[in-house]
């Protein structure tokens, strides 16, 4: 079948290699005329036979907004776009109904899988009506690992980019977990080669994962991670993920944890930490440091 992609970076670019591997024709689109296969959105509308399926694949929020406001415009009724960027849930339902009210079918579909997809395939979470994903259905299996699990259509619109959100949720708590364990390991001197501690987690533990292999990659290519600065960004969806925590009540210690040990990676010098040094210095006596000037 023919997809148009919209968003070439470092997924979208291997989403289109991937797909047009298993057979299907990608007409892609990005800003970056190097990468684009056409100069336009327009242009990649006009090319596609009908009924259309164009795969967005750019920034959540605003970037998001402006192309489907320009497909809207451009695509005709029976046509399909597939959001399947990091948006958050709510504006799934948004852009489902906005694009509903020209007849144009809407998709969500988070996709994990990094850099490493290509290889191996990308696991998808889709939500939207069996019609609209019927339609997708061609480019989901092109996309998915082999064997029967990778793929799952979630639910309504939004149910998609929702378990992507759970999904990268528990992603954050696993890697914090991991990174304690690693920082305990280091810190003892009995144990003399922490590297190979995780190493041989890898097999026979009820602990190993993909991350656990990728941790022993990052420790390989710097075995004490010297060259590496303790500081650590969040994409967004483990703050929706906390949120949508708050609002349904549902207890999340170990996630929201886990993305607040990222905001306090980004304080050289801690604001809270200065105030529980000054009360045990008020109540104990304890001492305190100054900065060094």
């Amino acid at each position: 079948m023919e997809l148009g992609l919209i968003g070439l970076g470092k997924m979208g670019g291997n989403m289109r290699e991937r797909i047009r591997r298993a057979g299907h024709t990608v007409i892609g689109y990005d800003r970056n005329p190097d990468l684009a296969d056409v100069p336009s959105l327009k242009a990649l509308v006009d090319k596609l036979q009908g009924p259309r399926v164009v795969w967005v694949m750019v920034p959540a929020g605003e970037p998001t907004q402006a192309t489907i406001d320009e497909l809207a415009d451009l695509l005709s009724p029976g046509d399909v776009v597939v959001d399947g960027g990091n948006s958050r849930w709510t504006d799934d339902e948004k852009h489902a109904k906005e694009l509903a009210e020209r007849g144009i079918g809407f998709v969500d579909c988070g996709v994990s899988g990094g850099i490493w997809g290509l290889e191996y395939g990308y696991a998808l979470m889709y939500g939207g009506d069996p019609e609209n994903v019927a339609k997708v259905q061609p480019i989901l299996d092109a996309l998915k690992p082999e064997g029967d699990f990778g793929a799952v259509h979630a639910g309504k619109v939004g149910a998609g980019h929702f378990a992507k959100m759970v999904h990268n949720g528990i992603e954050y708590a696993m890697m914090q977990a991991y990174a304690e364990g690693w920082e305990l390991l280091e810190a003892v001197d009995s144990v003399t080669d922490v590297r190979e501690v995780f190493r041989s987690w890898r097999e026979g533990t009820v602990i190993r994962s993909w991350l656990l292999d990728l941790a022993v990659n990052a420790l390989d290519q710097d075995e004490h991670l010297n060259n590496l600065r303790g500081y650590a960004e969040d994409s967004g969806e483990g703050r929706w993920t906390v949120e949508a925590a708050i609002n349904h009540a549902v207890p999340l210690p170990a996630i929201t944890a886990s993305l607040f040990a990222r905001f306090a990676s980004r304080q050289d010098d801690s604001p809270q930490i200065k105030m529980i040094a000054a009360l045990r210095n008020q109540f104990g006596g304890h001492a305190v440091e100054t900065p060094n000037v």
